[in-house]
């Protein structure tokens, strides 16, 4: 594990005790509490993850793989349970590879979110980084609805030290994303990051802006790899899951960018994201330096929350 890595992965530690003591203290008062694996045993183990924001649908799945695991190998101890449920819990993670192909590509990224999760910062980190491993990089102040997101990637673009494409406040999303095609054919980029709006209060409004773009894009610059990524507040649980529900409605969503999983109690919303809705979280983020956002892992992120390293 390099350096950085290894960093990363003590801050996802953590930035998850809160989540830690939300589920795994009471997970472990029940494998030393009960006697005998009953219904009682996995009604309260069930309880435990639903409250941590693991959620419903999740919790059910993971409680139905367990108690299969349990039977076929004829396990009577509740503590040895402990290493099945955190086996059952990245199972329910695991959606195989997860895709990083618009890395290697040349490719355009839009980048959705409701105000206050991060959505700005998150892209300008990604420039960031993707700058720093040699990419040639564009920025698209595309969230005209606010002032201040224009502002604030405009800060990004001179900190990570790209060039950004921006309209004025009110302007037509789609006309600053038309330019910056237009710019990105001529610079010949290899990624461009797309700041988009997320008025999720006005639906309709959205997803005719983001069908605008979508055009736009497949006239402009046909054949480019496309990706889309909507930024998730992770502190929000349940509504987080709920909010990625309703992006999903609006457009092709292929992966999550999770912030503030640093200092939240709600931690296993990663986990319910992941099962029930089978998109990817694609990167995670753990504080405000540039380097505290990580493409996600779902094995270090079940490790950091029971700490195993």
């Amino acid at each position: 594990m390099s350096e950085e890595k290894k960093g990363f992965f003590k801050k996802l530690i953590s930035g998850l005790s809160k989540t830690r003591d939300n589920i795994v203290s009471g997970v472990e008062s029940i494998f030393t509490g009960f006697s005998h694996i009953d219904d009682d045993f996995y009604e309260e183990l069930e309880e435990i993850l639903i409250m941590g924001d693991i959620g419903v649908n999740t919790t059910m799945k993971i409680i139905d793989k367990l108690k299969a695991k349990v039977k076929e190998n004829k396990i009577k101890e509740p503590a040895e349970c402990k290493e099945l449920l955190i086996q059952s819990i990245s199972e329910q993670m695991d959606l195989g590879e997860n895709a990083y192909e618009f890395e290697n590509r040349r490719s355009v990224v839009l980048v959705i979110g409701v105000n206050g999760v991060g959505k700005t910062t998150s892209i300008g980190k990604l420039a960031g980084q993707f700058k720093k491993e040699g990419k040639k990089v564009l920025l698209a102040a595309a969230d005209t609805f606010r002032a201040a997101a224009i502002e604030q990637l405009q800060e990004w673009s001179g900190r990570a030290n790209v060039d950004i494409i921006k309209g004025v406040e009110g302007s037509d999303p789609a006309a600053v994303i038309y330019d910056a095609v237009s710019a990105a054919k001529a610079r010949n980029t290899d990624i461009l990051l797309c700041d988009t709006a997320g008025r999720l209060h006005n639906k309709k409004n959205l997803m005719e802006e983001l069908k605008k773009i979508d055009r736009i894009i497949e006239r402009e610059y046909s054949g480019v790899y496309r990706e889309n990524l909507v930024v998730l507040d992770a502190t929000t649980g349940q509504n987080a899951l709920e909010q990625a529900k309703q992006f999903m409605e609006t457009t092709d969503i292929t992966g999550i960018i999770l912030t503030k999983m640093d200092g939240t109690a709600k931690g296993g919303i990663a986990v319910a994201i992941q099962s029930e809705l089978g998109i990817p979280v694609k990167y995670i983020g753990v504080g405000e330096k540039m380097e505290d956002l990580q493409k996600f892992n779902s094995q270090d992120f079940v490790n950091a929350l029971f700490i195993k390293e």
